[in-house]
């Protein structure tokens, strides 16, 4: 079969709105888990009322987009029924669109695609690239949204069991073009897709460090934009020993070595802070000179 279209030039890529443009800061994603039990904030903002507040905080603090979870993708994590992800995520997301909140949904599962974006969602976040729920990939073609493609190997409950690379940039790269593939196919525009290399999700330490530092190689091979998510991950203990909530520190490092190596957008916690550093990395970026002749 033959493979779909793929963008021929960054011309045929202008239309998306997630591409560091330069003399800007890289956006910011801001982290909302609607959940008991995420890595990082499980539990702080389960309570709706309170989710709400959260990302209407991080909304004035200068995100681009706020992402809703209702399931936990820290490694081990258990499924979550549908169901209980509807209940918790659709009153968050239905708030903040009213208030003018521009909102992701980091989720799986059609179903909850599917009525998130009725409610106002304009990108999916799949972790699993939209391989999980075989309705996903007509669910975002038909809708029209944006959707990020993540690199996971494994699932949640398994990714951190063993994983193993012969040749972690090769090996993502082709996963990547095998969902890029998958997704014009199903009919989405090249400009509705970001990619996410997957830090932390099924991944040894080297392979995340070898990530962050070459993100340049998946932008201008795929010619479309890169979201990095290293916001207090489980890398940042093994080389500093610094516990969840005290790594905002080595974040701001990784996400902004990202940003100077080709990051278009960076999923944090700490909106206020991290878009500070985003912002020093993104104009040391465009100050980097390119070899003449």
């Amino acid at each position: 079969m033959a493979q779909a279209k793929r963008p021929n030039s960054r011309a045929e890529m202008t239309r998306s709105r997630w591409w560091r443009k330069a003399g800007s800061p890289a956006w910011i994603m801001g982290v909302l888990n609607c959940t008991p039990d995420s890595f990082s904030d499980g539990g702080n903002y389960f309570d709706v009322d309170r989710a709400i507040a959260h990302g209407l905080a991080m909304w004035e603090q200068g995100a681009e987009i706020i992402d809703v979870g209702g399931e936990s993708t820290r490694p081990g994590a258990e499924p979550v029924p549908v169901e209980d992800e509807l209940r918790r995520v659709l009153p968050v997301v239905r708030a903040l669109v009213a208030h003018g909140c521009r909102v992701s949904v980091d989720t799986m599962k059609a179903e909850v695609m599917a009525r998130a974006i009725e409610a106002g969602a304009c990108m999916i976040n799949d972790v699993s690239a939209l391989r999980f729920d075989a309705a996903s990939l007509a669910v975002v073609a038909d809708a029209g949204v944006d959707v990020c493609l993540m690199h996971m190997q494994g699932t949640p409950r398994t990714m951190q069991r063993a994983p193993h690379y012969d040749d972690v940039l090769g090996e993502v790269a082709s996963f990547f073009a095998q969902r890029i593939d998958a997704c014009l196919a199903a009919g989405m525009e090249p400009s509705a897709i970001l990619l996410d290399p997957g830090i932390g999700f099924g991944k040894r330490l080297e392979d995340n460090l070898c990530l962050i530092a070459n993100l340049g190689y998946f932008r201008s091979r795929f010619e479309m934009p890169v979201l990095l998510g290293v916001s207090r991950k489980s890398f940042i203990h093994a080389l500093t020993g610094a516990e969840v909530h005290d790594r905002e520190l080595e974040t701001a490092v990784a996400g902004g070595i990202g940003v100077f190596d080709g990051a278009d957008g960076l999923r944090v916690h700490d909106v206020a802070l991290q878009r500070r550093a985003a912002r020093v990395a993104a104009a040391l970026a465009d100050h980097r000179l390119q070899p003449k002749g």
